[in-house]
């Protein structure tokens, strides 16, 4: 299966109308947004555009698609796609930047006929990945510094998961457990222990806890995280520490009241003059158990099925609307599904402090003049020009720039917008109309 087919017929189908009836040409923007947060979130944080740009890139029919494709597809159509490669050019958020309803997160500029057939591939990789992003980010918001892993791998399809991997190391996660992430993107491969290599060492007489603990300490070193609640935590404990003695690296706990747990074993863990080795939880931790467990003596969080799914919200929500034709402002009018019309910028307004107070959406080219007394910084930048990415923007190389604007941009935000309790965006977007 090659990146073209990761679409829909319908789009296909209307470039074959639109080939036919001469409109296939015409100059157009197609705009992606969110026309909302997901219900209680205050802000988004932009992510898959380095993938987006990645499979922009491939995006070509191989003679075996058009074979398949051919089932319902004139020959025209055909021979446009045969030797198709998208030559516009796209702009929009820098990855890692936040975002709020109405933000021109990503705009895609060509003719008709080589926008309309990136809809889903767009979608699909943007609404999967700032979902993933923008609910690790309140986690690691969360977690106040402390290190996360994210361990959602067996929860999710098994491509997706490395693309979560990759989002959530984007927005604030010190690792993954997911290898395919490391050898693809360079996200930091963590992880811990299985409950089933100590279970292997049971015998006649019963469990030996004892021996699969020194057997992980004698191949991995004392370094290591042994985990201790597969029986009774206390003896677990106990048994961690006379395998590997007080300098043991950390333990793991994976059920359980963690709060309470976390009290009890840091307590038995200095009692045994452990001091240094550290408490790692796990077990359907999101963000907001993270921030419950914000005064316990907890060292890191493993955290799967939330971060994978969105933590409740699986989708951004985002959509691709055509909003320009020729120069020309375009606009849906559908109930509670209006779109603004026209190719448009944006820009942020905060004050000295730096603290943002204002997204504005502008017609592109037209950036109204504001208060000298805000600074403005200007959110779209070139992505893709005349078919070739603009450098700075690869999936894997940008890595490191993309945290840093998370980080900064959550460091803008209003108090009241970090805030995990339901509420209205961090801050308003102002739409500005086209001037006459």
């Amino acid at each position: 299966m090659t990146v073209a087919l990761l679409t829909d017929k319908y789009e296909l189908t209307m470039l074959a109308a639109a080939l036919r009836d001469g409109t296939a040409h015409r100059r157009t923007t197609f705009e992606v947004f969110a026309r909302r947060l997901p219900e209680g979130r205050r802000y988004g944080v932009v992510a898959g555009t380095g993938r987006f740009l990645e499979a922009l890139a491939q995006f070509s029919f191989s003679s075996d698609d058009l074979d398949q494709l051919a089932e319902f597809l004139d020959p025209s159509t055909l021979d446009f796609l045969a030797g198709y490669r998208f030559s516009g050019d796209v702009d929009g958020y820098a990855e890692g930047e936040l975002y709020f309803p109405g933000s021109p997160v990503l705009s895609v500029h060509g003719t008709f006929g080589e926008c309309v057939v990136l809809e889903t591939l767009v979608l699909s990789i943007l609404n999967h990945d700032t979902a993933i992003a923008s609910a690790a980010a309140r986690m690691a918001g969360a977690a106040h510094g402390r290190p996360l892993i994210e361990m959602g791998s067996r929860r999710t399809h098994e491509v997706a998961a490395v693309a979560a991997a990759r989002a959530a190391y984007l927005a604030g996660f010190t690792g993954s457990s997911n290898l395919a992430a490391q050898q693809r993107y360079g996200v930091p491969a963590l992880g811990t222990a299985a409950h089933a290599y100590t279970l292997l060492h049971t015998t006649e007489s019963g469990p030996d806890e004892q021996a699969a603990f020194r057997g992980q300490v004698a191949t991995l070193g004392v370094d290591t995280t042994l985990l201790v609640d597969t029986y009774d935590i206390t003896a677990g404990v106990a048994n961690a520490i006379a395998a590997a003695g007080p300098q043991l690296g950390a333990v793991r706990i994976d059920s359980g009241d963690l709060g309470v747990l976390a009290r009890q074993v840091r307590q038995q863990l200095d009692s045994l003059s452990a001091t240094e080795t550290q408490i790692v939880v796990s077990g359907d931790l999101d963000e907001f158990a993270i921030a419950a467990l914000g005064a316990e003596p907890v060292d890191s969080y493993g955290v799967g099925t939330s971060v994978v799914t969105g933590s409740g919200a699986p989708t951004a929500g985002m959509v691709y609307k055509l909003v320009e034709v020729d120069g020309m402002p375009v606009a849906k009018r559908s109930s509670r599904k209006e779109s603004h019309g026209g190719r448009k910028q944006a820009l942020r307004l905060a004050k000295a402090s730096g603290t943002i107070v204002e997204e504005v959406v502008h017609p592109y080219g037209q950036e109204p003049s504001e208060s000298s007394e805000l600074s403005i910084r200007r959110l779209t930048v070139p992505l893709v020009s005349g078919g070739v990415p603009v450098e700075g923007h690869h999936a894997t190389a940008d890595l490191a720039a993309a945290r840093e604007r998370v980080a900064t941009g959550l460091r803008s935000l209003p108090w009241d917008g970090l805030k995990l309790s339901r509420g209205e965006p961090a801050i308003p977007t102002r739409v500005v109309p086209p001037k006459p």
